[in-house]
Order: structure tokens, then C-alpha cells, then sequence
């Protein structure tokens, strides 16, 4: 289970890092996507903290 996680919260994170990069592209709608980057870092944070800490423990 843990694997999975980490499997998932990287993808995450990679995910979010292409989105911001591609926020920066013209037409692309700049601020969503842009948010969207956010977003999707923040919840590959978010899951080895509060999603493993309950398996755990």
C-alpha cells in the first residue's frame, strides 16, 4: 500500500510540475491552469501525510 501511494502522490507531483510549466504557454488558459499545477502538488503532498499516517499506525 505504501508503494501505491508513493506511486500516486509522485505522479501527482510531476503532473502538477508539467501543469505549471504548461501555464506559461500562450492560450492556454494561464490561471487555471496554473491552479491546477497548484493543486495537484498540493494533494501529492497531502497524501503520504494524512493517508499513510493512518495506515500506519
Amino acid at each position: 500500500m505504501k508503494f501505491i501511494a508513493f506511486v500516486v502522490s509522485m505522479v501527482l507531483f510531476l503532473g502538477g510540475l508539467l501543469l505549471m510549466g504548461y501555464a506559461f504557454e500562450p492560450g492556454s488558459g494561464e490561471g487555471l491552469t496554473f491552479f491546477a499545477g497548484l493543486l495537484a502538488i498540493a494533494l501529492a503532498i497531502a497524501v503520504p501525510f494524512h493517508l499513510l499516517k493512518r495506515l500506519d499506525g
